[in-house]
């Protein structure tokens, strides 16, 4: 079973589902308050599901690596998984199923994973991507040829991401524009951009997307 630790109220019928590194922990308890700044008077339920490789775990296939020698070893299938069993037999195990609104979150490649996710399955109603890696190679060639099965999209970029010296991750800024425009289309999706490069503010920067679907679509 996937190790996972729960912030905010755990019977709230409101879930926001995050994966995370082992070491993110403290991260997620600033992410929350956070939350809760920006929208007071709502009880949610956060779900940090823990990876052991972050850029094997989360990424949807095989890539070469971009830094150093670490590639992308395509484990997101198995990852999403277990998380999707994880969520039946323990988060939404003896809940009305009616009445729970789930919403998956990341940020980095872990946002890259949950929009990911939302082309596999429909049972997430939202996707909150906070500097989300779209300039992963393939991935927007595969969002143009697949539906995806969720409400609402919230998209985020640093300012200054796509002035990375990184040849392939300068791109992305143009990816996510263009994949802004692609979801337009299809659902509500909005784009914010923030001040900064990659490693500024994640935790606000993630709070601020949970923060949006929960306030603007009624989760």
């Amino acid at each position: 079973m996937m190790e996972y630790k729960t912030f905010g109220d755990i019977n709230s019928n409101i879930i926001l589902v995050q994966m995370i590194e082992r070491r993110g922990l403290s991260a997620i308890e600033r992410e929350v308050d956070y939350i809760n700044e920006l929208a007071p008077d709502r009880d949610f339920c956060l779900l940090a599901a823990m990876v052991d490789n972050w850029n094997d775990d989360l990424s949807p296939w095989e890539a070469p690596a971009v830094f150093g020698k670490d590639g992308f070893l395509g484990k997101a299938g198995d990852t999403f998984s277990v998380l999707m069993e994880l969520l039946k037999e323990d988060i939404l195990k003896e809940r009305n199923l009616s009445e729970v609104k789930m919403c998956i979150g990341g940020y980095s490649l872990a946002g890259l994973f949950a929009l990911w996710c939302a082309y596999q399955t429909d049972i997430f109603d939202c996707v909150a991507a906070a500097s989300p890696s779209v300039w992963f190679p393939g991935f927007y060639d595969y969002a143009k040829e697949k539906p995806i099965k969720t409400k609402a999209v919230y998209l985020s970029l640093g300012d200054k991401e796509e002035k990375a010296k990184n040849k392939l991750m300068s791109t992305v800024g143009d990816v996510i524009r263009e994949y802004h425009a692609l979801l337009s289309k299809e659902l509500g999706c909005v784009l914010e951009w923030n001040e900064g490069n990659h490693f500024k503010e994640h935790e606000l920067r993630m709070a601020k997307g949970f923060a949006w679907v929960i306030n603007e679509e009624g989760l």
